[in-house]
C-alpha cells in the first residue's frame, strides 16, 4: 500500500513528459475504468484567469440550493487534497489512494501524466459519491485537456490571455481557439469577458453551441449600494432582467468582492446556472455569503489574500500579464503610507517580462526568489534577476536563493507602514503561507 505522497511521487515517473497534450491515452484509460460520468450534470470551466473564483461561486450557489456538488480544481497550494472536494470538504487521503489504485489497475501499459492520472481519479471519486453536479476546472488549454473527455452540460470560458504559449499558440486568437474546444453542440457556452477573441465566438457558432457573452447577453449593473445581475435572451434580443430563478440583488458593494474582475466572474457563474434552467437548483444570494467570508478568509486562498500581518502581507498566485494587470489595479486602489515591497518568483516558461512590466513603478523594492528548488520548471535566481533588469533597468532589487529567504529580507527592511506583496506563482504563495502559518 502506497501513501498519498508515494502515489504522487510515482505519478511523476510514469510518463516521459510532464505535459503531453492529447486525449487518446487518458480516454483509453477512462474507458477501461467504465467511463462513468462524474455526475448527472457537469459544468466545465476553462480560461486563462478566473477559473477558480468562478467555480467557487458556482459551488456556493449550488450548495445553497441543496445540490450535492463535487469540485475538481488545480493546482493546489498546500495539500493535494485541495484539488478534489465534495460538498465543500477536501476528500481524505484514503479516498484518493483508493482511486489511484483503481486508475493504476485500469491503465495497463498506457502512460498517463500527473494531471491525467489525477483527473481520472477525481472522476472515479465523483462517480462513486452520488453527486448531482460536478464542477471541473480545465488544467491547460481546453480542446486537448484531460478534463475535456467528458461532454459538459455547460462549458464556461472565463478569460483568454497570453499564457502557456508554447502549447496553445502565440496570440489570443490561437489560445482562444484551444480554450473554446470545451464547448459542445446544442449546449450552453458561456463567455466571461466582454471582448473575447473572435476565434472563441467563431468556434461556438460553428459547432452550434448556445453562446452567451458577458456584456452582450448577461452582466451586472451597479445601483445604489448594490449590484443587479441582468440577462438578455440571445434568441429574442429582449430584456429579461432580473431573470427568473436569480435573486434581484446578488452582490453588494466593493467590500464583498475585490475588483471588477470578480464581479465578472460572479455574473458568469450566474449565467451558467441560469442557462441550465431547471436542471439545477441554486441560490444567487450565496455569492454574498461567499464574498462576505473574505473579511476573514479570501474567496480562494492565495488570491489577493491579506494575511493580517504588520507590515501588511498580501499573497497572490497571479503568474501571467493579465493577472499582473489586475494586481496592479488592486494596488492602485489600495495605497499604503509606506513602500510596496515585492517578493517575486516565477516559472521559467512564464512571461516574466510581461508580468514585471504590468507592475512597473508600483513596486519600490523587489526581493527576487529562485524557484528551481520548488519546481523543475522554476526560474533560477540568476536568470530571474536578468529578466527583471532587462524590463526595469532602474529597479531596486535583491537576489535570494528561495522564497523564505526573500520574505525574511523584505520583513527585515520593511517599516510598519509598508506593504509586502508575495506573488508570481503558486510556488511563491505556498512557502509564504507555510512560513506565516507554520504548516
Amino acid at each position: 500500500m502506497k501513501t498519498l505522497a508515494e502515489w504522487l511521487d510515482y505519478q511523476q515517473t510514469i510518463h516521459a513528459r510532464g505535459i503531453d497534450m492529447g486525449l487518446d491515452r487518458v480516454r483509453e484509460a477512462w474507458q477501461r475504468m467504465g467511463a462513468a460520468r462524474p455526475a448527472p450534470v457537469v459544468i466545465t470551466v476553462g480560461g486563462t484567469n478566473g477559473k477558480g473564483s468562478t467555480i467557487a461561486f458556482l459551488e456556493a450557489m449550488l450548495r445553497a440550493g441543496g445540490m450535492r456538488v463535487g469540485t475538481y480544481t488545480s493546482p493546489h497550494i498546500l495539500r493535494y487534497n485541495e484539488r478534489v472536494r465534495i460538498d465543500g470538504k477536501e476528500v481524505e487521503d484514503s479516498v484518493l489512494v483508493d482511486a489511484f489504485e483503481r486508475v493504476e489497475a485500469a491503465r495497463g501499459t498506457t502512460t498517463l501524466t500527473y494531471f491525467e492520472f489525477g483527473t481520472l481519479a477525481a472522476f472515479d471519486i465523483f462517480a462513486r459519491a452520488g453527486l448531482q453536479v460536478a464542477l471541473l476546472e480545465v488544467g491547460l488549454g481546453g480542446r486537448l485537456d484531460a478534463v475535456n473527455i467528458v461532454d459538459a452540460d455547460c462549458a464556461v470560458v472565463v478569460t483568454v490571455d497570453l499564457d502557456h504559449m508554447e502549447y496553445l499558440g502565440p496570440d489570443r486568437e490561437s489560445i482562444g481557439r484551444e480554450k473554446a474546444g470545451i464547448f459542445r453542440q446544442g449546449r450552453p457556452a458561456i463567455i466571461g469577458e466582454t471582448r473575447p477573441p473572435q476565434s472563441v465566438l467563431d468556434h461556438a457558432v460553428a459547432i452550434g453551441a448556445c453562446v452567451e457573452v458577458l456584456g452582450r447577453d448577461f452582466g451586472w449593473t451597479p445601483e445604489v449600494g448594490m449590484l443587479t445581475w441582468w440577462h438578455r435572451d440571445p434568441a429574442q434580443a429582449r430584456y429579461v432582467a432580473p431573470a427568473e430563478g436569480a435573486a434581484d440583488i446578488v452582490l453588494r458593494g466593493e467590500l464583498v468582492l475585490e475588483g471588477a474582475f470578480q464581479y465578472h466572474n460572479a455574473a458568469t457563474a450566474i449565467a451558467a446556472l441560469h442557462a441550465l434552467d431547471k436542471r439545477v437548483s441554486w441560490q444567487a444570494h450565496a455569492i454574498e455569503q461567499t464574498g462576505n467570508a473574505i473579511s476573514a478568509e479570501p474567496l480562494l486562498p492565495g488570491r489577493l489574500q491579506q494575511l493580517g500581518e504588520r507590515p501588511d502581507l498580501v499573497v497572490d498566485v497571479g503568474h501571467n500579464p493579465q493577472a499582473a494587470r489586475e494586481l496592479a489595479r488592486w494596488l492602485d486602489r489600495h495605497p499604503v503610507a509606506g513602500e510596496t515591497r515585492a517578493v517575486f518568483g516565477a516559472l521559467a516558461d512564464k512571461d516574466i517580462e510581461g508580468v514585471v512590466a504590468a507592475l512597473g513603478g508600483r513596486i519600490d523594492n523587489w526581493y527576487l526568489a529562485g524557484l528551481n528548488d520548488e519546481s523543475p520548471r522554476g526560474e533560477t535566481i540568476e536568470r530571474l534577476a536578468a529578466r527583471l533588469r532587462s524590463t526595469l533597468p532602474a529597479a531596486a532589487c535583491s537576489e535570494h536563493r528561495d522564497v523564505p529567504a526573500a520574505l525574511a529580507a523584505a520583513r527585515v527592511e520593511a517599516s510598519p507602514e509598508d506593504r509586502i506583496i508575495a506573488f508570481g506563482s503558486f510556488h511563491v504563495v505556498a512557502p509564504v503561507l507555510r512560513e506565516v502559518r507554520r504548516v
